[in-house]
């Protein structure tokens, strides 16, 4: 998966980087960026990330547990709602300035990003540190993913959007979302 994602990067990168262009970023000045100043600025923001993560999952499991919530819809619904309210908020940002390339491009991209590269790192990673993670989903965690991509796949396929697509989309994570709720953590 590691190897499709670099693939992914490649293909929008290098070899067909024409079919990402936005026509709205031709307004941007050319400069040349300072690298050393971007990598400071990742590597901080790395470090900051690491230690908001560690406080924000010993409240979360506390509080959890205290509501009785399982910990497989703490992590499949819960943990991705409240954990990329930047993400969104840029999201709704673009696309009230009606800039639905960048919409659909970072939407994808995050998905992506989490199925071919988190994924498969945080196995290798699991196995590095003794605390195995395997891939190994039952037929409703495979039921939800294949309903949330084929809805979003029909959603998407006509190249524009509306106010309904976007209410079927959550819809379809509340039902999910609920589904997840009363599913029990193991058959």
């Amino acid at each position: 998966m590691s190897i499709v994602y670099a693939l992914t990067l490649l293909f929008s990168l290098k070899t067909h980087s024409y079919l990402y262009q936005a026509s709205h970023l031709e307004d941007i000045a050319e400069e040349t960026p300072n690298l050393w100043l971007w990598l400071l600025a990742l590597s901080a923001s790395t470090v900051a990330v690491a230690l908001e993560s560690e406080l924000f999952v010993s409240v979360v499991e506390s509080e959890t547990t205290r509501l009785g919530l399982t910990s497989l819809f703490t992590g499949v619904i819960l943990l991705p709602l409240i954990s990329d309210i930047a993400g969104y908020v840029t999201v709704i940002r673009l696309a009230r300035q009606n800039k639905m390339d960048l919409v659909m491009a970072t939407i994808s991209g995050d998905s992506l990003l989490i199925a071919l590269f988190v994924a498969p790192v945080l196995v290798f990673i699991g196995q590095a540190i003794g605390q195995p993670i395997d891939l190994n989903f039952n037929l409703f965690q495979v039921i939800a993913v294949a309903i949330a991509v084929a809805v979003t796949n029909l959603i998407c396929f006509g190249g524009r959007s509306n106010w309904l697509d976007g209410t079927l989309l959550l819809a379809t994570y509340l039902v999910l979302g609920v589904a997840f709720y009363y599913h029990p953590e193991s058959f």
